[in-house]
């Protein structure tokens, strides 16, 4: 069965890298995304203001490197690895606000990440442009559940031939509830252009931090580390998995307000890639 995503990811505040330093318009675009407007990107009309996002856990002092709770800070266990295939992320705008987001640990571990803000009328420019760029090969990553896109539909194998062509094969996430994501890929013209990519995979979710409606049903950082395996950046992936389990057991016990005693294997493992 396809892996489905749940709602995950959290976007920061860092400066990504420009992308491939070939003097393409598109590797020296700006990569932070918008965490909102005040103004409707396709109109031009002012927003009225809107309630400030109060998530539980809101009043917790938080690191400002890695946004966890100071209790357990995620910052000695970040690493960064480097893999063939590109990940970008198309973010639901309440997603940045969502500090249990899993999409930040993505661009935590491969540099090279973009991340994009999802308005339904107005297109981000940085993307159109990387979309047309033809150094890339991008997937958007969906189950294939429905009949009027099957012919679009593609497997790993596709992403193998993309590498054999010379292209650096991307994976377009959809970052937000199941409910946004729908929303995402079917009011979204220029993705329609673009092969879908389903995720088979037997593995189940071991995100803690928000309730799936389904074990299979993986958070944004989960689905990430599968593409790399199964695409065959297995090193990235064990690095991005074990980056998400430090994340997801560092956050659970601050929520118990339980400090750490000891690092888990993945934490050490981490620690290890920098002497530490």
């Amino acid at each position: 069965m396809p892996a489905r995503f749940q709602d995950s990811v959290l976007m920061l505040d860092e400066t990504l890298p420009q992308d491939l330093s070939t003097g393409h318009p598109a590797a020296a675009l700006s990569a932070d995304p918008a965490p909102g407007l005040a103004h409707d990107p396709g109109t031009g009309h002012r927003r009225p203001p809107r309630r400030e996002f109060k998530a539980r856990g809101s009043f917790t002092e938080r690191c400002a490197g890695c946004n966890l709770p100071v209790l357990n800070c995620l910052c000695p266990y970040r690493a960064s690895a480097e893999s063939e295939a590109r990940v970008w992320l198309i973010t639901h705008p309440l997603e940045h606000l969502k500090p249990t987001n899993t999409g930040r640990l993505i661009r935590d571990v491969l540099p090279a990440t973009e991340v994009f803000t999802w308005y339904r009328t107005a297109p981000d420019e940085r993307l159109l442009a990387l979309l047309d760029d033809p150094r890339f090969a991008p997937f958007v990553i969906f189950p294939d559940d429905q009949p009027d896109y099957a012919e679009r539909v593609v497997g790993m194998e596709a992403v193998g031939a993309a590498k054999r062509k010379d292209k650096v094969p991307v994976f377009i996430l959809l970052d937000g509830t199941w409910r946004q994501a729908r929303r995402i890929f079917r009011k979204s013209d220029y993705l329609d252009r673009l092969p879908v990519l389903p995720l088979a995979t037997s593995r189940v979710t071991r995100y803690r931090l928000r309730k799936p409606a389904s074990q299979a049903h993986l958070c944004t950082a989960e689905v990430a580390a599968e593409l790399l395996r199964q695409s065959g950046d297995g090193e990235a992936a064990q690095v991005l998995d074990d980056y998400f389990d430090a994340f997801n057991v560092s956050y659970a016990a601050s929520r118990r307000y339980e400090k750490l005693e000891a690092p888990t294997a993945a934490m050490r493992r981490l620690l290890a890639r920098h002497g530490g």
